[in-house]
Parts: structure tokens; sequence; C-alpha cells
């Protein structure tokens, strides 16, 4: 093979170790060096590194330990440089240096994942919640701004200060980076879980682009879920996996092979993975045993769709009772919302109708495509073709997915004029 050749296998092998493992990487050189942002410059030193050495020297055998050793010495020669002009940084660089070293070559006894590590330390209790969650998604998935922007439905430049902050309070607090003892778990999972599943739901149902999903980071979250069960299993860790690879499920049925939406009732359910089905229905089923939380709840509804042979077999009422209860346990118009839904498709859609109008007359959900979609497709039915345009409108005004987009604007030409 030629030396051109060697070094596009190289540079391609870089590539894939990044989307595989620059996470990874980061999360490791956060715990060895102790400092977000030194860790985030070493992290893209050691990938330029490996975009230099690896075509000529060849692509060592384990690529993730070769980055966090160059990651860890970019960092120390950078601060033994700056040390230059401000001699104080000359003992940090030795204190580094040594401390580093140790914290590299420590055995995990207990979580042996620098990013479960990294997820607990960015859900402290002493950040706010909207913290928490922010730079999480920010520092371990990998998120940008304005993709946490849009889960959080605020501006972007709300949350750049706000990830700014809570690293500022993470170094000035010295938060350390460790999974806290089994005895604190229990109050530190309930951020920790939210975080999960804003990460699967990025990654299941994308807020924005050219794709439905993104499988990258739908599996991530339930690797992350796997980890937290292995941890900690509680019944709501219990009821947040369950609810994940039951929804995972259903991903080879969501989309045409054109990459168009395909919606519940018309997937086809033979190409649902049965695995994932039975492993998260056992799950929600433990659960479910020995407590009633909004994960849990949410896994079960998942469950009746996914044991429902077909579309019309589906137990709706079901449905709308278990939403009746996750409205009790977690008040939000959102569940408000797929409750309704439920309702037009056990009571028919006039029912659903009144339900919907309800909500958005209060204001809560006037900028979430969603709902405006639902209202549009219960109008459709009822043959209230103007108001049914009215919304179909509004929600593709809304809408960031393409995909969705393209299948909102195809139900607006069906309309008849």
């Amino acid at each position: 093979m030629s030396a051109a050749n060697l070094a596009k296998q190289a540079r391609e092998m870089v590539d894939a170790v990044y989307r595989a493992e620059s996470r990874r990487v980061l999360a490791t050189l956060i715990r060895v060096l102790g400092d977000f942002d030194l860790a985030e410059e070493a992290v893209h030193e050691a990938f330029a590194a490996a975009v230099e050495q690896w075509p000529e020297e060849g692509v060592p055998a384990n690529p993730r330990a070769w980055l966090v050793s160059a990651g860890r010495f970019k960092a120390i020669d950078a601060i033994r440089r700056r040390a230059r002009f401000d001699a104080s940084l000359g003992d940090l660089a030795g204190r580094l240096d040594t401390e580093s070293q140790a914290a590299a070559g420590v055995a995990e006894d207990r979580v042996e994942d620098d990013q479960l590590r990294l997820i607990f330390t960015c859900c402290h209790p002493a950040l706010s919640p909207e913290a928490q969650v922010a730079l999480t998604l920010r520092e371990v998935c990998g998120l940008t701004t304005e993709e946490i922007a849009r889960a959080f439905l605020t501006a972007p430049s709300t949350l750049a200060q706000r990830i700014v902050r809570a690293k500022t309070k993470i170094k000035d607090a010295k938060i350390p980076y460790q999974v806290p003892e089994r005895a604190d778990l229990p109050a530190r999972l309930e951020a920790v879980l939210q975080v999960v599943y804003l990460v699967f739901n990025e990654g299941y149902y994308a807020s924005s682009g050219a794709e439905l999903t993104r499988a990258d980071l739908s599996g991530e979250a339930i690797r992350l879920g796997r980890l937290l069960v292995e941890l900690l299993p509680e019944p709501e860790a219990l009821g947040l996996l369950a609810l994940m690879l039951l929804q995972e499920s259903r991903r080879a049925a969501r989309a045409s092979a054109a990459g168009e939406l395909i919606l519940l009732e018309h997937q086809d359910r033979t190409l649902w993975n049965r695995e994932q089905i039975a492993e998260g229905v056992a799950l929600a089923r433990r659960s479910l045993a020995t407590q009633t939380g909004p994960y849990a709840i949410q896994a079960a509804i998942a469950a009746v769709h996914a044991e429902a042979a077909t579309a019309g077999a589906t137990d709706w009422s079901e449905i709308a009772g278990l939403y009746g209860v996750l409205a009790q346990l977690e008040p939000s118009p959102v569940v408000e919302l797929n409750r309704a839904v439920a309702v037009a498709m056990r009571d028919g859609p006039a029912a659903g109708l009144s339900l919907i109008d309800a909500i958005l007359s209060r204001g809560e959900l006037s900028e979430y495509h969603l709902a405006h979609a639902a209202r549009a497709d219960l109008c459709r039915r009822l043959g209230r073709n103007q108001d049914a345009r009215g919304s179909y409108e509004r929600a593709l005004a809304l809408a960031r997915q393409e995909p969705e987009r393209r299948f909102l604007a195809g139900r607006l030409a069906e309309l008849p004029n």
C-alpha cells in the first residue's frame, strides 16, 4: 500500500476515533487534570498530534489511552510555556504533573467510567438544576449550545452564560470529580436521570437538522443508563432504561428509506427490535413493582404500544389512564397534550380537540410545534379544514427538523381548498 493510502487510512482512523472517543477522552482528562477548560484544550491538542503522528507512526494499539497520555503532556507543556510570563504557574505545572500521574494510574474500584463520574460532578447540588443539565449535555455528550437551548426552549446566549458560570462554580468551590458515596447517590439521581433522558431525546428525536434521529446520542444515553442501573438499581433508574429501550426499539421503523417520517400508527411493526422490547418490558415491570415514578409510568405507556400487535389493537384507554397518573406525579402541559391525544384515540377527535384548545388557550404551548400539529390532525379528522390549515401552518413555522417539516407540508398540501 502506498504512503498516501496509509496516510489517508490514518486520517480516517483519527476521524473515527474522534467521533467514538472524544467525549470519553475529555471526561478522563477532566479527572486527570482537574480542570474543564484545560482538559478541553488538551483534547484538541491531542487529536491535532494524532493527525500529525499517526499517518507516519501508525495507529496505536490503544488509541484512547494514547490520546489521554498525549493530552496530559500537552496540558502540562502549555502551562510550563505560560510560566515564562507568570512564575506562579511553574509550581502549578509541577504539582499538576505529579497529581495527574497519580490520577492517571489509579485503578477505579467503584465505577470504571469517567463519563459517569463527570455526570455526577456536573450534577452536583451546588449547581442550579438548569446548570447541571446544560453543563452535562455540553461536556459529557458534546451537544452544541444551540441544541441544548432548543431542549430548554431558551436563547443560546443564555445557555452559554449558564455553562460558563457552572464551570466557574465547580472550579471555585473545588467540587470533586468523583462518584458520590453511596449514601449520597439517591439525592443526586434525579438530575442525572433528567440529563440522560434529554440526551436520549435529542438522539431519538433530533431537535433540528436533516436527519430524524441521531443514533450516536441515543446509543450513548442507553449506555449511560445501563451504567446507572449497575451503580444504583433504583426503580426510576430501571424505569428510565426501560423507557429508552422501548422507544429505541422502534428506530428502524420511524423513517422510510428516503428518510421520510412514518407515524407510529403506520410503522411496520416487524421492524421493531423484539429483544429491546422484551428487555424494556421486563425492566418496566421491575420498576413498577416497587415504586410508581414518572419514568416507570412513561415506560409502562411505551410498553402498551410495544406489545400491541397492530395499531388498532392499542389499548388507548390504558394509555389515557397512565397519562392521567403521570399528570399527577409530574404535571406539565406536554403531559396534558399527550393525554389529550390518547383521549382523542379513545373517545374521538372532538374530545381530544377540546382538551388541546384548553391547553393552547393558556398560552403554555403556543411555541411548541407538536401541539399545533396535534390540533391540526384532529381538526382534519373532524373535517374542519380551515382550522386544520391554520394549525398546520403554525406547526410548520415552528418545526426545525427537515423530515418533520416535509411531513407537515405534505399534510397541508393534502387538505381540500
